[in-house]
């Protein structure tokens, strides 16, 4: 995402500061559960105020992709955190053909 923007740094920080303080982030996630310690190894920690930064983010270039194209043929999009709604006027067959090539994104 950083890469498309071509920022070189975000205030007085550098973005590889950045992208290194996210992974550091990412990959010390720790939890208990049942007086038992895990290391979560993949995604990350429900309520973090860095995931929902990155995910959105995330979704605001998802969201350049789609967006206009729903608005163009008369639909609406909403999105509140990571649940969408659509409505549009588009066979199933297109719109599940839109769905499976937003799905790649």
């Amino acid at each position: 995402m950083l890469d498309q923007l071509k920022l070189k740094q975000v205030g007085k920080l550098k973005v590889e500061t950045i992208i290194r303080l996210n992974r550091f982030v990412m990959t010390n996630n720790y939890f208990s559960y049942n007086g038992q310690f895990y290391h979560q190894v993949r995604g990350g920690a429900m309520g973090s105020p860095l995931i929902l930064t990155i995910s959105n983010c995330y979704m605001y270039f998802f969201e350049k992709q789609i967006v206009n194209q729903i608005r163009n043929s008369g639909g609406l999009y909403f999105r509140y955190t990571d649940d969408i709604f659509i409505t549009i006027n588009w066979s199933a067959t297109h719109l599940l053909k839109q769905i499976e090539r937003w799905n790649k994104f």
